[in-house]
């Protein structure tokens, strides 16, 4: 069974930054394109950056590109998202997700691509 569990939210203040953490098992890491997207309330998901299985290939959303570096740590089984200068639009529920799709399909930033999904983590900015 597929599980991805994500840490590392929390509260900051605008430009200052988090790194997210998205623990993954029950899967050969190294095999799947990963995501990171975000869910502010009252919005739709929107993918904010993905990585290539071999993590030679990475692609930001507009809204964080120069700002949210994406990596991964295929023996640790772990995907990382940091996030600097934060900013109060940055708020949101963070979620990791999993895709089967291959040839990079993954870096359209489309949920429906993804097909498991953590139980999210909350990153909030203040003002």
């Amino acid at each position: 069974q597929v599980q991805l569990v994500e840490s590392g939210g929390g509260l900051v203040q605008a430009g200052e930054s988090l790194t997210l953490s998205c623990t993954t098992s029950g899967l050969t890491l190294s095999a799947y394109d990963m995501g990171w997207f975000r869910q502010a309330p009252g919005k739709e998901r929107e993918g904010v950056a993905c990585i290539k299985s071999s993590a030679d290939l990475t692609t930001y959303s507009d809204s964080v590109k120069g700002r949210f570096t994406i990596s991964r740590d295929n023996a640790r089984n772990v995907v990382y998202l940091e996030m600097n200068s934060l900013k109060p639009e940055d708020t949101a529920m963070y979620y990791c997700a999993v895709t089967a799709e291959t040839y990079y399909v993954a870096r359209a930033l489309r949920a429906e691509d993804f097909s498991v999904w953590g139980q999210g983590t909350q990153v909030t900015v203040s003002s």
